[in-house]
């Protein structure tokens, strides 16, 4: 559906119905398409913490300076 952004300020409670009903609503101004009203996504589950725990790895050298090759490339 689109309509006129004089038409969505005026019927924005009908609007918002039809996108609950899951319809998308495009606005347009002067006949040229500027907004999109869509319905929200379903919310996500809690995050959990440390659920990446134990997949990845970081190697023993993470530290380590580099070598002065690769850091002549950052110093060019």
């Amino acid at each position: 559906m689109e309509v006129n952004v004089h038409e969505a300020k005026t019927h924005l409670s009908r609007l918002l119905a039809r996108v609950a009903a899951g319809e998308e609503v495009l606005i347009s101004r002067a006949g040229k398409p500027v907004a999109r009203l869509v319905p929200v996504g379903k919310p996500r589950g809690k995050r959990k913490a440390g659920r990446f725990v134990g997949k990845g790895r970081v190697g023993d050298d993470f530290n380590a300076p580099l070598p002065e090759d690769v850091l002549r490339q950052f110093l060019e």
